[in-house]
């Protein structure tokens, strides 16, 4: 599971520029689905009764949040803007990634304390994001393109127990229930086809789920991703806890009859869960994929997940594992009542 996990954390997949961490799924999936990409940058696996009318599509985005070369000046500073919503409080002074021609470490410019106005505790601005390599302009040039996309970096790590820290747990966590799921479905006699979808682009505006869902055009729908887990300062009915569970969601948006039967799964099968409560849209791809063509019934399953958006997110191994087992045991069960 652990290796799973970080073969895509690890594999940079800035949005609209998906196909490393595509490459890296697609090698842990062959071996027991067919696996096709598309040219948004959708991968789409299925097992299962092939043949079946029944399709249950299972859906997580692939992309991660990263930057984009926008200029660079002739000192040799490179200039970035955010795709996908980073967190640039964290931003002054970080170790970046570029992916350029070849991967290059660089940091972003910050002004000491002491020569600012005293707003040094504002995060940067969008438009004030510089990258340092410490190349001469011409080696950055010839390196580096408008374009490129860039990464902040951080090794991923273990912590106390079951919990790890890694860049792009949002969402390499919920695409690696997907794989875990698939993996464990493999040699069991389905009654319906499973389509799983890793979308591209959710960061920037969920091209990919809405293109790949219309493709796929499932009975049903589960999106799988992540969610706000506690934290100090943070209202308890604000997020869920860590441990836990999975995070089933509750919305005007998701399909009632799924979201009792992904409970009742729960706890027929001594799967710990927990409920996340929201009165409108969800944030995720789950609020395009249902409206996708006439409508598709769609539930949404969520893993906590601390620090959000930011280069040490961490979750908890026992939470990804209960996810993708509720998965599998719900895919089972409707498989049973489709006889």
């Amino acid at each position: 599971m652990v290796d799973t996990l970080f073969k895509i954390s690890t594999a940079y997949s800035v949005s609209g520029a998906e196909e490393n961490a595509l490459f890296a799924a697609q090698e842990l999936l062959k071996q027991c689905c067919d696996v096709t990409v598309d040219f948004n940058g959708n991968l789409m696996a299925v097992f299962g009764d092939k043949n079946s009318d029944y399709n249950i599509m299972l859906d997580a985005h692939i992309d991660q949040i990263g930057f984009i070369v926008t200029y660079i000046n002739d000192s040799g500073f490179i200039k970035v803007d955010g795709c996908g919503g980073i967190d640039r409080r964290v931003l002054a002074g970080s170790p970046i990634k570029i992916l350029g021609k070849q991967e290059i470490f660089s940091v972003v410019c910050c002004l000491p304390p002491h020569l600012t106005d005293g707003g040094e505790d504002k995060a940067m601005s969008g438009d004030s994001i510089w990258l340092d390599t410490g190349l001469s302009s011409a080696e950055v040039n010839d390196l580096v393109s408008l374009g490129d996309r860039a990464v902040m970096y951080c090794e991923p790590k273990m912590l106390l127990g079951s919990r790890i820290s890694s860049l792009a747990l949002d969402n390499s966590a919920g695409v690696a229930a997907l794989i875990l799921c698939a993996k464990a479905l493999y040699s069991e006699r389905l009654n319906c086809k499973v389509t799983i979808l890793l979308s591209s682009q959710e960061e920037t505006g969920c091209l990919g789920a809405r293109t790949g869902a219309f493709t796929v055009s499932p009975n049903e729908a589960i999106s799988v991703d992540v969610s706000f887990a506690n934290q100090p300062d943070v209202a308890s009915h604000q997020c869920g806890k860590m441990s836990n569970g999975p995070m089933i969601g509750i919305s005007p948006i998701l399909n009632k009859s799924m979201v009792s039967s992904l409970q009742k799964t729960a706890e027929e099968n001594s799967i710990p869960y927990q409920l996340e409560i929201m009165g409108g849209t969800t944030g995720t791809t789950a609020d395009c994929i249902s409206v996708t063509g006439s409508g598709i019934k769609t539930a949404l399953v969520s893993i906590p997940l601390r620090n959000m958006h930011t280069q040490a997110e961490v979750i908890d191994l026992n939470d990804l594992e209960n996810t993708s087992m509720l998965l599998c045991k719900y895919i089972i069960k409707r498989s049973t009542e489709l006889k």
